[in-house]
């Protein structure tokens, strides 16, 4: 009778122990995460932030200096983000392709 008892206490600790632990995981999954209606490179301003953020430590911080102004096209979710030359320059810009949603780094290059 005693050894019953052991063994049914035992098995609610178990029982117990298995519910704390999968009500803490579930807890932990469910971060709050905060997404902005616009996503979270809702303008332009953004997008060239973004941009120039990754381009600098990429191609050099003077060179993508030289390449203002910088400009921003939104399409289909998708900024395209271009350096500019002066005028009657030859060469290529720093380009960049981020998505509104999300901020994603979809691809990143400098023309010739």
């Amino acid at each position: 009778m005693k050894k019953n008892r052991i063994i049914i206490n035992f098995l609610c600790l178990l029982f117990i122990s298995l519910i704390l632990t999968s009500a803490l995981c579930a807890a932990e999954s469910q971060k709050h995460n905060f997404k902005p209606l616009a996503g979270y490179v809702p303008d332009q301003e953004t997008a060239i932030k973004i941009a120039v953020a990754v381009w600098s430590p990429i191609y050099g911080k003077e060179k993508i200096e030289k390449e203002k102004p910088y400009k921003a096209t939104l399409t289909k979710g998708i900024w395209y983000v271009n350096g500019s030359l002066p005028k009657d320059w030859i060469g290529g810009v720093a380009e960049a392709e981020i998505a509104k949603d999300d901020g994603r780094i979809i691809r990143i290059s400098h023309g010739k």
